[in-house]
């Protein structure tokens, strides 16, 4: 089942999350950041587990970042990932934005549900809120990948 999270998901995303960020794949968060952010996420949740989780956050009037999507290793490759991504694209489109952008390892993932990739020069708002503060700034490996909506 997906669907918004709720106070008591904070703890099992992070728990979700933290190996991810161990191995490097995505970028730590901290409990703060998910207890402020927690409205910009969705999860999937089978038998009371979460197994997965992603979140859209807005950045600009027009622009959104699907960010932190996570699907626990055993249920990688089962579409959970594209299910979460597609809710974040619908709550865009709900919202009315007109582009998203994923900063992604993963290209070939996001070209198959319609992104581009781009320069991340393209995406200013991105780089100056988050990118200036990350450990691997100016060095990046992700592609930036965006959707028009």
């Amino acid at each position: 089942m997906i669907r918004k999270a709720k106070m008591r998901d904070v703890i099992p995303i992070k728990r979700l999350i933290d190996p991810f960020a161990r191995e490097g794949v995505i970028l730590p968060v901290s409990m703060k950041v998910l207890y402020r952010s927690l409205r910009d996420f969705w999860i999937m949740e089978y038998s009371g587990n979460i197994v997965a989780c992603c979140a859209l956050k807005i950045f600009w009037e027009d622009l959104g970042e699907i960010r932190t999507l996570v699907v626990r290793k055993e249920d990688q490759g089962k579409g959970l990932g594209s299910s979460l991504v597609n809710a974040c694209i619908q709550e865009a489109r709900d919202i009315e934005l007109k582009k998203i952008f994923a900063l992604t390892y993963v290209p070939l993932f996001f070209e198959r549900l319609g992104f581009k990739e781009v320069e991340k020069s393209s995406l200013p708002h991105k780089i100056w809120e988050d990118c200036i503060n990350c450990p691997y700034f100016p060095e990046c490996r992700e592609i930036a990948m965006t959707l028009p909506l």
